[in-house]
């Protein structure tokens, strides 16, 4: 499976982990980790952008929160739909990219935002598409966070394939990818602040030095 076809799985799923799913569920633990880091760091008024914001239910919850300036970019174009219906203020007030995060994060500019952020998007980068993480770190003025499934120990219910140990296929269809997100942003000129564990995310807050 190449990153190609790693996409085009995201882009047309329906049913499990699709946006409906995710609107369904709502806001939850990591939502608030990730409100909580971004309150710590940034006024309320600062640019965020969300990296795979599905159908935006922590988009929402920032939103809820006193956060204005919301972006995402998500490459499953049913997800605004979803959005519209279920965050209507949400989808008003924001800005959206409809499309791959390969495919648009070059258009960008330097510093664009003063904090990115993703939630278990980033693990399903295929290594032929790692160089995204260079670009994340040029458009991140402040702060990162990274919410990732980060070793198999905390995704004890999904079987690993013997031929490739740091890579998990979800339901034996698409791939999820096991990185140190400290050593990747780290050797991208990030400090990192702050972890906590929520759930089997690890929960990184990076500021830029």
């Amino acid at each position: 499976m190449d990153s190609h076809d790693v996409r085009r799985q995201w882009a047309d799923r329906s049913g499990e982990y699709s946006p409906a799913y995710y609107a369904h569920y709502g806001p939850d633990e990591t939502s608030e980790s990730v409100r909580d880091v971004l309150r710590q760091h940034l006024a309320p008024d600062a640019s965020v952008l969300e990296l795979g914001c599905s159908s935006g239910r922590h988009l929402a919850h920032l939103f809820e929160g006193g956060f204005t300036d919301l972006s995402g970019v998500e490459l499953n174009a049913d997800a605004f739909d979803v959005m519209a219906e279920q965050y209507p203020d949400l989808r008003e007030a924001g800005t959206f990219h409809a499309a791959a995060i390969e495919d648009v994060i070059g258009d960008f500019d330097d510093d664009a935002f003063d904090a990115v952020y993703s939630v278990e998007t980033l693990q399903h980068i295929h290594p032929d598409t790692e160089w995204v993480f260079e670009e994340i770190a040029r458009i991140t003025g402040e702060v990162l966070v990274t919410a990732e499934i980060e070793a198999a120990a905390a995704d004890a219910d999904r079987e690993e394939r013997e031929e490739a140990p740091d890579v998990n296929y979800v339901r034996d269809e698409f791939p999820l990818y096991y990185r140190d997100w400290g050593e990747i942003f780290g050797g991208l000129g990030f400090e990192q602040v702050e972890r906590r564990d929520v759930k089997r995310d690890a929960v990184r807050a990076f500021r830029a030095r």
